[in-house]
């Protein structure tokens, strides 16, 4: 079953540049990942602080696999330190 996963982040106009190429780095890691999709990054056009990131995978299966992976989990672990918090997700699937 298809999954999507809802990605937010907080991030401070002083970290944009510096998340930048954090996010770059995982889109390019993640894209050859059984089971990726598509991914799409988005910032909030009316309080430019808060991020959300869509990504799409054949199943729930295949996202918990790249969540859990020692490649996603170094970079994750970066952007949280960067930003002084913990990442937040949702996975969805279609009704």
């Amino acid at each position: 079953m298809t999954a999507k996963i809802i990605i937010r982040r907080n991030v401070p106009e002083n970290k944009v540049k510096e998340l930048t190429p954090l996010l770059k780095k995982m889109r390019n890691v993640c894209m050859n990942q059984q089971g990726y999709i598509s991914g799409e990054t988005l910032k909030n056009y009316e309080d430019t602080s808060k991020f959300v990131v869509i990504s799409t995978w054949d199943s729930v299966e295949d996202w918990t696999r790249w969540a859990s992976s020692h490649q996603r989990l170094e970079i994750q672990n970066l952007i949280d330190s960067l930003l002084g918090e913990q990442t937040e997700y949702g996975i969805y699937v279609y009704v």
